[in-house]
């Protein structure tokens, strides 16, 4: 921005996103393009084909973090861990190949109000370069006496529409879209490329492609995903917390059909103080517990009033401050019905090694029930009472628990080169 200071006299202002009107005219010749104008060309995405044949589920449901994040040692927990990480091996690089701009000097370029593409169409057109438009229409824009030379101009446009571009030299084709293809490069930490993989689930994005050799990320993003991923990589200089939670997930079956689960039990099985806390959520109930109520304890409870069946088990990391994602298909049958749930977990550490966690439960279909706990380091929590109803299961009083038990990860920032040896206990 240094460097165009000096030529740049207006700024360029996003006024209004474009209509689709201008979209309406197909080419004939060839259905996977639309012309926007005489010189700019749009991609389009035909319909997908019902029939089409399709990769077998036994293949597209190999998942190389299956080892990392779907066991959990309830033994031998660390409640408080310490990883060093490299904080200059955080790398966001885009993908693809972008030659050089030929060196035009740009002197005076204005337009009045008008989608993005259209701009840039007017400026290239000169210089005998064609516009293509993977995803049109943008955001309408309007400038006013843009100098600078061509590349400048284009960056400033491509800016102020939130798109990005690329140049093929030896067509002279310039792209643009709302999204480019990226990389991001982490340390050579399990958790730490956990926690952003969580991260960017609990954003929306699944379509994500993790290498565990050189520790790298690669996604589509649009603008808003990019700075979001630059808050994160700036997030990683403050020597910041992370919070991963052990969950085990439960369907259970009450041996009389016509009953449910009397938790009250509890409160005769276990010495009066090991549950902490119960609260009520829009459904189900969340307790708090002490270490006395633990995996194999709450077996033991559970077993002598139903049948007990583990559907998934598993970790996920969350940055503080952040949303993460555990989708539960990921460590579990996906045939089941919880498959497609999902815990989504907002993270804060506060004073005294006190947690504050806001956990949703989630499906393709919408929020079951959320809750806001505050438990201490050393503390466990479960959800109670989610009737398997919701997932539209005919099994009479079956319901969902979810156990979980939230840990600390400090980190460490460091300049040295690390060997990788973090791992996720």
């Amino acid at each position: 921005m240094g460097k165009l200071n000096k030529f740049i006299t207006a700024a360029v202002i996003i006024l209004s996103a474009v209509s689709m009107a201008a979209c309406q005219n197909r080419n004939t010749e060839n259905p996977a393009l639309m012309k926007i104008s005489e010189d700019i060309s749009v991609d389009v995405v035909m319909p997908e084909n019902p029939k089409m044949i399709r990769t077998p589920e036994g293949a597209s449901s190999l998942d190389l973090e299956t080892p990392l994040r779907c066991s959990v040692n309830w033994q031998t927990q660390q409640m408080i861990t310490t990883i060093p990480y490299n904080v200059k091996a955080f790398n966001l690089v885009k993908n693809g190949s972008n030659d050089l701009l030929p060196r035009y000097e740009v002197t005076g370029f204005s337009f009045a109000t008008m989608p993005a593409e259209k701009a840039l169409s007017k400026l290239v057109k000169e210089a005998g370069i064609k516009l293509i438009a993977k995803d049109a229409p943008y955001a309408s824009i309007s400038a006013e006496n843009l100098r600078g030379e061509l590349s400048e101009v284009i960056g400033m446009i491509a800016d102020a529409a939130e798109i990005y571009y690329s140049y093929d030299a030896n067509n002279k084709t310039l792209r643009i879209s709302r999204k480019a293809n990226f990389s991001l490069y982490v340390p050579k930490s399990r958790p730490i490329l956990l926690g952003i993989l969580d991260v960017l689930r609990g954003s929306g994005i699944t379509d994500v492609t993790s290498d565990w050799d050189d520790y790298s990320i690669t996604f589509d993003a649009d603008f808003e995903l990019k700075n979001k991923i630059l808050k994160l990589i700036g997030y990683f200089e403050e020597n910041p917390v992370l919070i991963t939670y052990d969950v085990s997930v439960f369907r259970i079956y009450p041996y009389n059909s016509k009953a449910d689960i009397n938790w009250q039990d509890l409160l005769h099985v276990f010495d009066y103080g090991t549950i902490k806390t119960a609260k009520t959520g829009v459904i189900g109930r969340v307790l708090t517990t002490s270490d006395e109520l633990n995996i194999a304890s709450l077996s033991r409870f559970l077993q002598r009033q139903a049948k007990v069946e583990q559907i998934a088990e598993g970790k996920f990391v969350v940055p503080n401050l952040w949303y993460s994602r555990f989708d539960i298909g990921k460590c579990g049958s996906r045939k089941s019905i919880d498959a497609n749930l999902s815990i989504l977990a907002k993270a804060s550490l506060e004073q005294n090694n006190k947690i504050f966690s806001q956990i949703t439960l989630d499906t393709p279909k919408g929020e079951i029930t959320q809750f806001n706990i505050r438990s201490r380091l050393g503390e466990n929590f479960m959800i109670i009472g989610i009737p398997d109803a919701v997932f539209n299961s005919k099994a009479a009083n079956s319901e969902t628990l979810v156990f979980m038990v939230p840990r600390i990860i400090r980190t460490l920032k460091t300049n040295k080169h690390l060997l990788n040896n973090a791992k996720l206990h």
